[in-house]
């Protein structure tokens, strides 16, 4: 508890949490404010496909997709950043001086990034939530259905599984900056993985879909939330399995990292 409550103090004061969720959230509200000023200006379905993130209930899943669907390639990227920064900052090799376990400090590291993730994801949600309503009173939308029930109701389950997924989209990124023991090795190696399975999947779905950013997207169960752009796989994951295979992904990319820490040579 010692250890996670003081790296939960380090996360707080660097500049790199900020940025990272500021950054997501920042473009949540762009793309909501330019949805708002352009997307009612026609009445085709396209214009009405555009609006669906200012009209309630259906923003509610909107917002919350988009969150959560370029929320893991901030995950990795803030994963790696503070992974790395462990070994380039030589912050490891004071903690391992005063007699520390490696693999304790490592993992109550990442579940710091998990708390931070978390708090972040709320917040991005709240400050999308709060765009929308605006944006849909600029854009003559009513906000009648943003007391539903039903919508609301859903959030909660919704958010859970993204959730999970996105922690261990983080723990990716963690890993591998870790086995680098570099921040901008790690943060180039994750976001190549991000894009490269994705890119992967337009010729290999059956196997794809077993790696972890495309189980994170499974994860999430049919919903209005849609899947990639690539190819559907011949038999599609369950979201339940997903989910399953997605904390196999979570625990073996810690596990990894934290027996990497315990047996690597610290110099410099």
């Amino acid at each position: 508890m010692r250890l996670f409550l003081s790296g939960l103090r380090k996360l707080v004061r660097r500049p790199a949490t900020y940025v990272t969720f500021g950054l997501l959230a920042g473009l949540l509200v762009l793309i909501i404010m330019a949805v708002a000023a352009t997307g009612g200006s026609g009445d085709d379905e396209d214009s009405a496909n555009a609006l669906s993130i200012v009209k309630f209930p259906g923003a509610y899943d909107a917002i919350l997709a988009f969150i959560l669907g370029l929320g893991g390639l901030f995950a990795v990227v803030y994963g790696a950043a503070v992974a790395g920064s462990e070994w380039t900052w030589g912050t490891l090799k004071t903690v391992v001086a005063r007699g520390e376990s490696r693999s304790r400090y490592m993992l109550a590291t990442f579940a710091a990034i998990a708390v931070v993730t978390a708090a972040a994801l709320l917040v991005s949600f709240a400050v999308g939530v709060g765009a929308a309503a605006v944006g849909a009173t600029l854009a003559g939308v009513p906000l009648d259905g943003i007391g539903n029930s039903a919508a609301l109701g859903r959030l909660p389950e919704h958010f859970a599984r993204g959730y999970i997924a996105i922690v261990m989209e983080g723990a990716i990124g963690f890993a591998v900056a870790t086995l680098a023991r570099s921040q901008l090795a790690g943060i180039g190696a994750g976001i190549a993985l991000y894009f490269g399975e994705g890119f992967a999947s337009i010729f290999l779905p059956d196997i794809i879909k077993y790696l972890p950013f495309d189980l994170a997207t499974a994860a999430l169960g049919p919903s209005s939330f849609g899947g990639g752009g690539g190819p559907t796989p011949a038999e599609p994951l369950s979201a339940d399995f997903a989910l399953l295979l997605v904390a196999v992904w979570l625990v073996g990319s810690l596990v990894v990292a934290a027996g990497f820490t315990e047996r690597a040579e610290i110099t410099g």
